[in-house]
């Protein structure tokens, strides 16, 4: 096998396994496996006891998980031209695509430590190791389930945008009328419309922290309103997502099954995993009677 058919078959062993491929099926296992080890060790490692007994295990695993991550990465930007052949750079475009930026700062934090001297810098590169949570979002790869979720956010995306918006702006008003309200009677809780835009925050998404309240009787009137109004609020993008929710798994049916879709409407709707699932079985089938060559 030349160097095309094995970058075509480890292209094939690093996608979602297809059905039989017993080499794709492992890998994948492997990966979420690796996944659920480190974020099981992450938690574990916030107990002082537990990490300072087992400290030199979580630096072993830390070491095997990191590593198999980068050989993955690498992996998928060498043969990214297979992902995105129609691409003029598939590599840049991989390297700069959501997932590739997740893979990435899923194992910047083992790295960064090596490149920095400055013991005060190395304080504040502790933060990063935050982005080691985000290895839970590599699952979405070889999870059905999680690509619906992001499918769903990416159909809805405007929508879920402009409803944000309506919120930031309904706590903005909130927040000026409040400031406006009570800052003559407690200056302290509501000295800027920004400390204002706290109340507003608690109230509109109903949580109430009740570290700051209303003493002015046209506050708490007001303060009635915006929680009623708070209640509709948060439920635009609830609705959004239920209805995203409704729209894709009501596609994916209707693919599967082959109804109220012509053949080249199933093809249109499929997205990069089922497009590159397709072509994994027609490259076989073809190759089953003898039209198509891997070792080529």
């Amino acid at each position: 096998m030349n160097t095309q058919g094995i970058r075509k078959r480890v292209f094939e062993i690093i996608s979602k396994a297809e059905d039989g491929d017993r080499a794709s099926e492992v890998f994948d296992w492997t990966i979420m496996t690796l996944i659920a080890v480190s974020i099981v060790s992450i938690i574990l490692e916030s107990f002082a006891d537990i990490n300072a007994r087992y400290h030199s295990v979580f630096r072993v695993l830390e070491i095997i998980t990191v590593a198999v991550f980068t050989i993955e990465y690498l992996l998928r930007i060498w043969t990214a031209d297979l992902l995105y052949p129609k691409v003029k750079h598939p590599r840049l475009k991989y390297i700069f695509s959501f997932m590739a930026l997740i893979d990435l700062l899923a194992i910047l934090p083992f790295y960064l430590p090596f490149f920095s001297a400055d013991l005060r810098f190395l304080r504040m590169m502790r933060l990063f190791r935050l982005f080691r949570l985000l290895r839970v979002f590599k699952l979405g790869r070889y999870m059905d389930a999680l690509q619906v979720i992001v499918d769903v956010i990416r159909t809805s995306g405007p929508q879920l945008l402009m409803s944000v918006v309506i919120c930031f702006f309904v706590m903005l008003f909130s927040a000026i009328i409040m400031y406006t309200v009570e800052n003559p009677e407690q200056p302290e809780q509501f000295p800027n419309v920004i400390s204002a835009l706290w109340w507003a925050m608690c109230t509109l998404t109903t949580v109430g922290y009740g570290d700051v309240y209303l003493i002015t009787a046209v506050g708490k009137f007001f303060a009635s309103v915006i929680s009623l109004v708070g209640i509709g609020i948060i439920a635009i993008p609830t609705g959004i997502i239920a209805a995203g929710f409704s729209q894709v798994i009501g596609r994916e049916k209707r693919i599967r099954e082959g109804k109220g879709l012509r053949e080249e409407d199933r093809i249109e709707n499929m997205d990069t995993e089922e497009l590159l699932g397709l072509q994994a079985r027609i490259v076989k089938r073809l190759s089953d009677e003898g039209f198509y060559d891997r070792t080529e």
